[in-house]
């Protein structure tokens, strides 16, 4: 007989449906997760989630969260203190912030343009680098939108044929194409610097699903255990088809995709319902692969 926690039989080669980690966790010794849209909203804190990585460090496991916050460690870290999520349930953070950080500092002296936020100026602390107007710039850091809650990618246009025109090079610290703040799905800097590819120009992406980011993240689990993982022991925790799947099939680790997170919509999982089979389907036949199992919310 079925219990409630074993995952539900695989249809057609199609992952399993999952009604909680704890029924796939003793596989693994080093969980990736990812924050936005697996342990918040943007708005609040998802109880279950957090509570579920506790319970997995309980039991043994390092978890490493992974964001495309393009800020660093200690700034993610204050902004899941404000949300309620409690640092118990991570060992540490790595972000595509970091990552950001680490290529800029290859580039002592440089003249950068800052296209984003002000709240993302901390990214630039401790880099010998000068932030410049456009017209003085050498390279361009993307952070986001200036103002997501009225701009769109189309706002930027004529600004990146400019700076196409230039031949700058595009750094995007937030491979995001869109993220879910309270609801609504707000512009990422990823749709920018996919816009800025599309023109030719020479962009770098920092975070997920890229590998400079994974490479940390394995770097900084094989420190927390004290050796090398195999990659069969660590398992990616995501919500995003295009980062935490890919991302995470690229690196060759498994993928346990929670479907109420960005792709709530396609799924009709907004107000509180299960995930649904064949919904689920169509949804993965356009991804990048198959996740190793699939479960709505994340639950221990």
């Amino acid at each position: 007989m079925q219990s409630d926690t074993d995952p539900a039989p695989r249809a057609n080669g199609a992952p399993p449906i999952i009604a909680s980690f704890a029924s796939i966790a003793t596989g693994y010794d080093v969980v990736l997760c990812d924050i936005w849209g697996v342990l918040h909203n943007g708005a609040a804190a998802f109880a279950p989630a957090y509570q579920a990585l506790e319970q997995a460090r309980a039991a043994g496991m390092s978890v490493v969260l992974v964001s495309n916050a393009p800020r660093p460690r200690e700034g993610v870290a204050r902004i899941l203190d404000g949300l309620g999520v409690p640092r118990s349930a991570y060992d540490t953070i790595v972000t595509s912030g970091m990552v950001t950080h680490a290529l800029l500092a290859e580039r002592p002296g440089v003249k950068a343009w800052h296209l984003g936020p002000e709240r993302d100026l901390g990214l630039y602390e401790g880099l010998d680098l000068t932030l410049t107007g456009f017209e003085e710039a050498e390279l361009i850091v993307c952070t986001g939108l200036f103002d997501d809650t009225v701009e769109t990618p189309g706002d930027y246009t004529e600004t990146l044929k400019a700076a196409k025109a230039r031949d700058l090079p595009f750094i995007c610290a937030n491979p995001d194409i869109v993220v879910e703040r309270g609801g609504d799905l707000i512009w990422c800097a990823g749709a920018i610097a996919e816009a800025y590819q599309a023109l030719g120009g020479d962009t770098v992406f920092c975070g997920k699903p890229h590998k400079p980011i994974y490479d940390t993240a394995l770097d900084t689990a094989r420190s927390l255990r004290g050796a090398e993982v195999p990659r069969e022991r660590i398992i990616a925790i995501g919500d995003a088809l295009r980062t935490d799947l890919a991302g995470a099939l690229g690196a060759g680790i498994d993928c346990l995709f929670v479907a109420a997170g960005i792709h709530a919509g396609e799924l009709g999982l907004e107000h509180g319902a299960e995930v649904d089979s064949r919904s689920l389907e169509r949804l993965l036949a356009d991804g990048p692969g198959l996740p190793a199992a699939v479960t709505t919310r994340l639950t221990w």
